[in-house]
């Protein structure tokens, strides 16, 4: 990507809009938390600047440094701030962009035609919530320098003098620990996954990220854009064709980026972004894709003569079924939904979406029988599925399971039918089964025990998970429903809790449970409503005193705690002797499975409220979750085995970043 020499940009295009003052006290307001989410976001307020500047075609270049003394360095080639007098404020433009609230070159005032920023409280904000900011600018050999404390002024705007530097902006920050009580660490993965993202979407563009505390560095070009980035979210999957469909087209004063390729699974994975924006919600560019792509699919089997006259069209379900999408559209002026920008709004976009991918998919498809031919192969396919599942769900699901007449004979419900209270435990073998049914709290517990392994969903249509008695069972306990009759209102239970033995058996069995739950409940899994339990490995009972390790580490440290105690009350303690015998530890037991304890164990260590370690399931990250299950539950064993060898010593299955 080329630079551009723009010599129109100075301080009469920097729009001022109100001063700063609310930023510290009301930090939420403007970051969404003061946690590890919000230190983090300060990045992306600064680094979206930059990459502002490649989309703009003015900096190929983007540096993040992680700094060793706990600050963040971001630096860019582009044109460099302004340091101009800004007209209305008096102050050089650079201290006005990094002092006053909703001032920035986003606001119509020429600065940019594309920006990733719609509120444009970027710089300031990250200023004012920062200790220590320090801003260097390049413009044609002259480096300009300003320092600021907690949004004030410590050393004032001013020309060092001449470098041997191209044009660019540098901003060096530091998190206010008064403000970010939780944590002011960098992140270093977080970091380079947002980078990478970044340069995904900005083709051509060189971004590098650096970690001085520990020597690590990673840098990324993606000449390919978007489709690169395809084809990443596409390892380790089976594709359909390696061809894949790309168009960028402008239309009006939005571009319109796109990039498809199928693969050989049943989930669709479709990624809508708006100026580098990542939209999670969709919006009006995802509307228009879906619609266009529909169509378009239906009009080529049509025309093709692989769908047959009598034969009702595809649904939009079908034709997406295994499908990887990127939408990348660019515009002026982006309209999202609320601070977070989750969903876009402009109407407009919908109609440019569609009028692109109606004309350039159909010439995909015309040009590209064979690819054609495949796709809609694929999609009838899903449609004759989804014909089977149907009517499979007629005969398995009946509306109204709320009242309990459908619900599934090993089912031991709780008495109570507030959903906020209750509990399901998805417990493994009958055995366990049955020591839980004993051991529970009839009143807000139930019980639903599993036979063997269930089926893996992720090798699975729905018309065959419906034939799966276990994954029945679970969907009407759940009360929620399946597929297009899936409604999160109806669910039986606020915690869903998956017991499995502490073993390798436990952990595959809780593994095909959440890529059930992930692949087909998702709404389940993000409401907060997914546990592990987590059964000690461990009984030491010294004398009447009993107490419950949940690893090996705590079983030790138990152990030395248990050995001080004797030794402050004069007992002789040998080193080379039996130290568990010394302890006065009569029982030290290893629990190979959950059917080895009796009901009131179980209760004590794993079910009682007052005592129980439950870990939240949690998304973090939708891309890296969907690569996880697809590694360890897809077709693709070479893929599997080497994530399972790279992790066998000190895997867990709580420890996956899901």
């Amino acid at each position: 990507m080329a630079q551009k020499i723009d010599k129109t940009y100075d301080g009469s295009q920097i729009q001022v809009l109100e001063g700063l003052e609310p930023v510290r006290k009301r930090p939420g307001m403007y970051i969404g938390s003061t946690g590890f989410d919000g230190v983090h976001h300060l990045i992306k307020e600064i680094a979206d600047n930059s990459i502002d500047e490649a989309i703009a075609g003015y900096a190929t270049k983007v540096e993040v440094v992680i700094l060793a003394d706990g600050g963040i360095r971001i630096g860019d080639n582009g044109r460099g701030i302004p340091v101009d007098k800004h007209p209305k404020t008096g102050l050089s433009t650079l201290e006005t962009v990094l002092t006053v609230l909703h001032a920035g070159g986003k606001f119509g005032g020429g600065g940019y035609k594309v920006s990733s920023g719609l509120h444009g409280v970027g710089s300031s904000v990250v200023n004012a919530l920062s200790t220590l900011m320090i801003a260097e600018v390049v413009q044609n050999g002259q480096l300009y320098r300003i320092e600021f404390e907690r949004g004030g002024t410590k050393v004032p705007f001013k020309k060092v003098g001449k470098v041997d530097r191209p044009n660019g902006t540098t901003i060096t920050f530091y998190p206010d620990e008064t403000i970010f009580k939780e944590t002011v660490i960098f992140d270093y993965k977080w970091v380079v996954d947002y980078i990478r993202h970044q340069a995904y979407l900005t083709k051509g563009v060189y971004i590098s990220v650096v970690d001085e505390r520990t020597g690590d560095r990673q840098a990324f070009y993606f000449e390919g854009g978007i489709q690169s980035y395809v084809k990443h979210l596409n390892i380790g999957k089976d594709v359909v064709t390696d061809s894949i469909f790309y168009v960028e087209k402008l239309v009006e004063d939005t571009m319109v980026e796109i990039a498809v390729q199928y693969n050989e699974t049943y989930v669709e994975m479709v990624k809508p972004f708006a100026n580098n924006v990542l939209t999670p919600d969709g919006g009006t560019h995802l509307i228009g894709f879906r619609a266009a792509m529909t169509r378009v699919i239906n009009e080529y089997a049509r025309k093709a003569g692989l769908l047959k006259e009598k034969e009702e069209n595809l649904s939009g379900d079908d034709v997406r079924e295994g499908l990887t999408a990127i939408i990348l559209v660019k515009m002026p002026d982006p309209q999202f939904e609320g601070q977070t920008k989750n969903k876009l709004g402009n109407p407009e976009v919908r109609r440019y979406v569609e009028q692109v991918m109606n004309e350039y998919f159909s010439y995909y498809l015309d040009e590209n029988p064979a690819v054609a031919k495949k796709i809609v192969g694929k999609a009838l396919l899903a449609a004759r599925a989804r014909k089977a599942a149907r009517a499979a769900r007629d005969n398995v699901i009946r509306k109204g399971a709320l009242d309990g007449m459908s619900l599934p004979g090993k089912l031991a419900d709780c008495s109570s039918k507030d959903p906020s209270e209750s509990e399901i435990y998805i417990v493994e073998g009958e055995s366990a089964g049955g020591s839980a049914k004993t051991g529970r709290d009839s009143r807000t517990q139930a019980i639903l025990p599993l036979r063997g392994k269930v089926l893996n969903v992720e090798r699975a249509r729905l018309d065959r998970m419906l034939g799966n008695t276990e994954i029945v069972n679970m969907i009407k306990a759940f009360g929620v429903g399946i597929g297009d009759q899936f409604d999160i209102s109806g669910l039986r239970y606020h915690r869903i809790v998956i017991m499995t033995d502490a073993d390798v058996d436990g952990s595959h069995i809780s593994t095909l449970l959440l890529t059930f739950l992930f692949r087909y409940m998702r709404e389940v899994i993000d409401g907060g409503y997914v546990y592990l339990a987590k059964p000690p490995l461990f009984l030491l009972r010294q004398g009447t005193k009993k107490e419950y390790a949940y690893s090996d580490e705590e079983r030790d440290s138990i152990l030395q705690r248990m050995i001080t105690d004797r030794r402050e009350k004069g007992v002789n303690i040998d080193p080379e002797a039996d130290l568990t015998k010394q302890a006065g530890i009569t029982l030290l037991q290893r629990y190979k499975g959950l059917g080895e304890m009796d009901a009131e164990q179980l209760w004590d260590t794993t079910m009682n409220p007052e005592n129980r370690v439950l870990i939240q399931v949690n998304v973090q990250d939708a891309e890296k979750s969907d690569a996880i299950f697809t590694k360890l539950m897809g077709d693709q064993v070479d893929l599997r085995k080497s994530f399972i060898q790279s992790r066998a010593k000190s895997l867990n299955i709580a420890d996956l970043d899901v």
